[in-house]
């Protein structure tokens, strides 16, 4: 079994104990005290080795951090203490933390790389005519899964052979794409995802008839075995863990099926503070417990997400219904140590194994997390946002922000009624068509890039929301404003001339546009990326002059075919990430959720392409024009060149049904 780990894993043993030690300096650094040469260390080698002693060895530290809860708890003064005594039981808890971190990861490793070796054997014994398993469950469930494995290697198949560098003919020129090829990837697509679905039926039946899945026998899915590891990780770990889940469980263009049906929970199912410490923490910043301040303030909170909860308040005198988001009690001072674990133990998984490649989970969440826990920054954003959408006229509500009771760890906002955006019963109950939904979405993020650049960066199903107004169209209302990127002007533009070129599939400008964000031979890659589409399709859309392929696939078999793609070119991916300017990576975390809204909602992706193409479109011409260099006669031209484009459009928009 040890030998599964390679010869690189000695010298990360060591990085992992300074993980789990920092980790625990971490919690004290925010406060800022010095460390103390008498507190308790702890050594982790063994652990490191064995997953089961990990796990051993987590439960033991909780016990005794609990027990130390106990004493602090029962003996709480005002008066300072000694270092020992106040700060063991965060010290405890971070290194608690970051040993279960890095048990769940090398379980999780171990999973797959034992299943790689149970199917090789597996295969041996079918070869001779043996069958291993003698569950019946169970060789159904291999049934299913080896449908799936093989579906999978179809599509890449598909996929590589479309991917082939073109024939030369004749007269030097390239022979294009074969269709048949395309809609070979197409038809392996829809394959691939109705084997999926077979398997995820059999997988809810199982659980509906409260049959007990066996592991062992290989009647749960590795992926899903896996998953489950990862979402009870974050659940018990918290805080910083919980927006890692939540943002794995938007790469459903990366990731399986069953670690998005599992880790999307974390958007509904987060810990909750018990009300004791929600009222410490408003007594902390407001100076007085919620009874003192509000009319009214319901102990069970409405939502819990990674980093806090909200509670529904009256207000007094006015009895105005409010919404306060409350922090979760103990995470500013121990995130700083969490991000430390997590940033040591991904890039030690990604020197191990050359097949999981996470470490850039950490670098984009590690300079975030501080502004998400300002509370005060978030409620700026969000007045910020509001006053966007006011100008632009775009139906999307934003909460008020009420600046007598806010403060860095306690937010108070009006309550404003909705639904998930990702609710589909209430929006089939609602006789509102996803597409205008859709749409909406497209339109409210699209005009904060290229209006604005004040980017809502996590827009995920639990932040989104929608209702009906009064004349009975759809409005969004939008929360959680912790996380914004403010794009600067020139970057701006330039991304606005890559969609616009997009759009209009002129092959020429998005190499220029690509080039001026940094981006020279990788150019397919970053457009594809962008579009969720294969390069070809841009091609394609090039030589037919339209928004639109010819060739048309459901929503759920495209989201398996480019899931398929993103698997096949995952490390060139890696190397993009690191090429392109650092204000795109947040853009690319807000594409994934969109990504994931449009796929629930059933999307057309050239409806997206659209919306996003016009509002760039309309800044570069803006821009254009208000350019000193340009000429009256280059102006005319570009008006012009602005009128086709847009009645283009127009037109599609008459055509798809859904005027703007």
């Amino acid at each position: 079994m040890l030998r599964l780990i390679s010869a690189k894993s000695v010298k990360y043993v060591s990085a992992f104990a300074m993980a789990s030690s920092s980790a625990a300096v971490g919690s004290m650094v925010y406060k800022g005290r010095n460390n103390s040469p008498d507190a308790p260390r702890c050594t982790l080698a063994e652990p490191f080795l064995a997953t089961n002693h990990l796990e051993n060895d987590c439960e033991n530290f909780e016990i005794e951090v609990d027990k130390q809860r106990n004493v602090s708890d029962s003996s709480l003064t005002r008066t300072a203490k000694p270092f020992q005594e106040q700060d063991i039981v965060p010290i405890m808890q971070a290194t608690t933390r970051a040993l279960r971190l890095m048990s769940t990861v090398v379980t999780v490793i171990m999973e797959y790389k034992i299943h790689q070796y149970y199917q090789e054997i597996n295969e041996g014994f079918h070869t001779l005519g043996l069958d291993v398993l003698t569950n019946e469950n169970a060789i159904s469930r291999q049934d299913l899964e080896k449908e799936v494995l093989m579906k999978s290697i179809g599509l890449q198949d598909a996929q590589n052979k479309y991917a082939e560098p073109k024939e030369d003919i004749g007269d030097g020129k390239e022979k294009p794409r074969s269709e048949l090829l395309r809609k070979e990837v197409y038809k392996a697509s829809k394959r691939l995802s109705e084997a999926e679905q077979r398997l995820s039926y059999f997988d809810e039946k199982c659980i509906n008839d409260e049959e007990e899945f066996d592991a062992s026998s290989g009647s749960e899915s590795v992926h899903t075995r896996c998953a489950k590891r990862i979402r009870d990780l974050c659940r018990r770990n918290g805080g910083t863990y919980v927006k890692v889940g939540q943002h794995l469980a938007n790469l459903d263009h990366l990731l399986p099926p069953e670690y998005i049906t599992i880790l999307h929970s974390l958007f509904g199912d987060a810990p909750v503070t018990p009300y004791n410490d929600v009222r410490e923490v408003i007594k902390e910043e407001l100076g007085f417990f919620p009874e003192d301040i509000f009319e009214k303030f319901e102990q069970d909170p409405i939502a819990s997400a990674s980093l806090a909860q909200v509670h529904i308040a009256v207000e007094r005198n006015t009895g105005r219904k409010l919404a306060v988001k409350v922090q979760h009690r103990g995470l500013r001072e121990t995130s700083t140590g969490d991000l430390l674990a997590l940033e040591y133990v991904m890039k030690a998984v990604d020197g191990i194994f050359d097949d999981f490649q996470f470490g850039w989970i950490a670098d984009e969440i590690a300079p975030n997390l501080p502004k998400e826990l300002d509370f005060c920054n978030e409620g700026k954003n969000a007045e910020k946002a509001a006053a966007h959408f006011s100008e632009s006229g775009i139906a999307c509500v934003v909460p008020k922000i009420h600046w007598d009771f806010s403060t860095p760890r306690v937010l108070c906002m009006d309550f404003e009624e909705g639904f998930s955006i990702t609710d589909i019963e209430q929006i089939v109950k609602s006789n509102v068509k996803k597409s205008d939904l859709s749409t909406l979405v497209s339109k409210v993020f699209q005009a904060q890039i290229f209006q604005s650049g004040f980017i809502h960066c996590d827009p995920h199903p639990a932040n989104v929301f929608w209702r009906k107004t009064e004349k009975g169209k759809p409005e969004l209302v939008l929360f959680d404003h912790g996380l914004y990127k403010q794009i600067d002007n020139n970057f701006r533009l330039n991304y606005a001339n890559l969609w616009r070129s997009l759009l209009v599939a002129d092959i020429e400008k998005i190499k220029e546009s690509c080039h001026f964000l940094g981006i020279d031979d990788m150019y397919p890659l970053l457009s594809a990326m962008l579009l969720s589409r294969p390069f070809d399709e841009i091609i394609e859309r090039s030589k037919t002059n339209s928004f639109r392929t010819k060739t048309r696939i459901d929503s759920k078999s495209d989201a398996v075919m480019i899931r398929g793609y993103a698997q096949q070119y995952l490390k060139e991916i890696v190397k993009l990430l690191d090429k392109v300017p650092r204000q795109m990576l947040l853009i690319f975390k807000m594409n994934d959720c969109l990504r994931h809204i449009g796929h629930t909602l059933g999307s057309n992706n050239t409806n997206e392409l659209v919306v996003a193409g016009k509002y760039a479109a309309k800044e570069v011409y803006k821009s254009s024009l208000s350019s000193k260099e340009s000429t009256i006669i280059e102006k005319l031209k570009l008006w012009c060149s602005f009128i086709m484009l847009m009645s283009r459009i127009k037109c599609y928009e008459l055509r798809s049904g859904w005027i703007r």
